[in-house]
């Protein structure tokens, strides 16, 4: 019986205190055991926003421990997936066998119904991430 390979994912913003901290820990939650996410930030602010901990509490999943990173821990890390949302090409060190930059706005000052739908959006990518690179991995 064949084990099914690990999907290896980084998510990459600036401060790593908004965008990439929701998308890892949505990548956690619908990924389940075979989903390995993680985040980092181009000049991460050391901190996560307490916006976005108290809109992913909302959905159920608690961003408490999360932690503000930078991208030095992934130098010469592969990837199966490596996603950019806002910063660019800020991390050329990482290596992944697909880059995409997802052009979602920064949450960082808006209220919260509009900090609600950037969230949303966040969701929606990672799922669609997911299935993609689940029937990749699979075909």
């Amino acid at each position: 019986m064949n084990t099914p390979k690990m999907i290896h994912l980084l998510f990459v913003c600036v401060e790593n205190a908004n965008r990439s901290q929701m998308a890892e820990a949505f990548a956690r939650h619908h990924g389940g055991v075979g989903v390995m996410a993680s985040s980092a930030g181009s000049k991460p602010s050391g901190r996560v926003n307490p916006k976005a901990v108290a809109s992913m509490a909302e959905r159920g999943i608690d961003l408490d421990r999360h932690r503000s990173t930078g991208l030095e821990s992934f130098d010469g890390v592969e990837l199966d997936a490596a996603v950019t949302l806002g910063c660019g090409d800020a991390c050329p060190n990482v290596r992944a066998r697909l880059r995409e930059d997802w052009e979602i706005p920064d949450p960082r000052d808006m209220e919260p119904e509009a900090f609600a739908r950037v969230r949303d959006e966040i969701e929606r990518r990672v799922l669609d991430l997911l299935a993609r690179l689940q029937t990749s991995e699979a075909g």
